[in-house]
């Protein structure tokens, strides 16, 4: 597998990342679809990891700093898409200038954020039925 990010608009990759959204979050996750979509995608910086033209994941970077909407197809796991798709919305977000990142990654997900330098905040909470936790990764300046 040789995968490459790409990074653009919704405009530009939304196509594929609603195929990859709607796969984990919908089918594999029961999220209800309207909880799903959102108005942010128009606004946001979205990251699509393809293997030549097959599409494995996807994730997105709000104007605010969030970023959220991380999915990876279930044949896609464990190779180490999800890095690279944080890793790529990680520097789209420093070359804007943000200070820090912020997430709310699902408890399941905890330590692969852990392992990319995030820190938990605050209490477990509930979000579209399953568990999750806000975390934090400030960038060093320099």
């Amino acid at each position: 597998m040789s995968v490459t990010v790409l990074t653009g608009s919704w405009a530009s990759l939304g196509d594929a990342a609603s195929g990859i959204r709607h796969e984990v979050f919908v089918r594999e996750q029961n999220v209800p679809v309207e909880l799903e979509m959102d108005a942010f995608d128009a606004v946001s910086i979205h990251a699509l990891a393809l293997d030549g033209e097959t599409a494995l994941g996807t994730g997105r970077l709000l104007p605010d700093g969030h970023i959220g909407r991380m999915a990876v197809r279930r044949e896609a796991r464990g190779a180490g898409v999800g890095s690279l798709l944080l890793q790529a919305l990680m520097q789209a977000a420093q070359r804007r200038g943000d200070a820090a990142v912020v997430l709310n990654a699902q408890l399941t997900a905890r330590g692969f954020y852990e392992r990319h330098g995030f820190a938990p905040e605050g209490a477990v909470f509930m979000d579209a039925g399953i568990e999750h936790i806000a975390m934090r990764r400030a960038f060093v300046p320099g």
